[in-house]
């Protein structure tokens, strides 16, 4: 009975050491950002299939004005029973028709005009995709969570040296790089790749940021991870809802991640229009059927060679 009652002690001082651990952690990480205005968002989630929850993950380059387009836009298909992740980002000057909208715009215009919801109405009329949940980070806000989530930083290999127009420079070869360095690399466009390459290495950021954030050695930074969370970026996801994908992730051995930027190479053409400027014309047909391939399980590099060895289609809208 002795033993058992300092058994039962010293278990309960663990979880409190713990808990107590979690609060003060969590506490600095929410503090970090615990300047951040938040607005009210009107959003309701398409229904979940088959444990698979589509991420609709915004980013935002705010500088003082209170509407803003968005400079990101990625779809974010996680399928927790395999672990398996889907990415798919659209490019911002892709032509588009919103629902309710007579004219036609650049794609990134719809979060101008009617947020989250009306992005997502476009992105499901153009290409038949559902959203259960969404993000939205501010790029000032990008840096920081990155040096909360990662702090010995993120391994990237950079192409070539880097440094026009993103405030830090970078240097050819496989390196860590910090929140604001990151960010850099994710934003750089000034090469023949121009905004197709800014947009591979966003997703490559991404994914690099991924294998920091899920590795074992780094779950003790989750509590300040979810606090920063919290603050620095805007969704619909409970914080029980992160937690929990988080853990899964951790749980399942990793994630495994393919990826795919929409209009793929021989479905597009440049056009120009008077209300948009310079715009992607691209084949809307022929995207919505790769797509949908795509997150059925074919390979991206598959249905990329697929697209770029076909005769270019007609744009249609």
């Amino acid at each position: 009975m002795r033993k058992g009652r300092v058994f039962g002690v010293f278990f309960l001082a663990i979880l409190l050491a713990l808990g107590g651990y979690f609060y003060f952690q969590y506490k600095a990480g929410h503090n970090l950002a615990s300047k951040e205005n938040k607005q009210e968002i009107e959003f309701k989630g398409d229904p979940s299939i088959n444990n698979v929850e589509n991420i609709l993950l915004i980013g935002i380059d705010t500088r003082g004005e209170e509407q803003s387009r968005s400079d990101t836009m990625m779809l974010i298909s996680w399928n927790q029973e395999t672990n398996d992740v889907r990415m798919v980002s659209f490019m911002r000057d892709i032509y588009s028709h919103f629902p309710g909208y007579e004219t036609g715009y650049k794609l990134n215009t719809a979060y101008y005009l009617g947020g989250v919801s009306l992005l997502q109405q476009t992105l499901n009329n153009m290409f038949g995709v559902t959203v259960n949940h969404y993000a939205i980070i501010d790029f000032k806000n990008f840096e920081q969570l990155v040096d909360v989530a990662a702090p010995n930083g993120v391994e990237v290999n950079v192409p070539h040296d880097m440094s026009k127009n993103i405030g830090v420079s970078l240097k050819k070869g496989t390196q860590r790089l910090n929140g604001k360095e990151l960010l850099g690399f994710a934003r750089f466009r000034y090469d023949a790749e121009g905004d197709f390459g800014r947009v591979e290495r966003q997703q490559q950021a991404i994914e690099a940021l991924k294998d920091e954030v899920l590795s074992a050695s780094n779950v003790k930074n989750y509590p300040k991870l979810i606090g920063a969370l919290e603050g620095y970026i805007q969704t619909d996801l409970t914080t029980s809802q992160q937690v929990g994908l988080m853990f899964n992730a951790v749980k399942g051995g990793g994630v495994n991640i393919d990826r795919m930027t929409i209009p793929l190479k021989g479905t597009y053409q440049y056009g120009r229009y008077p209300q948009a400027g310079s715009v992607l014309d691209i084949n809307v047909d022929a995207n919505k059927e790769y797509m949908s391939r795509f997150f059925n399980g074919e390979s991206s590099e598959t249905l990329k060679k697929e697209a770029e060895s076909g005769t270019t289609s007609t744009p249609t809208q």
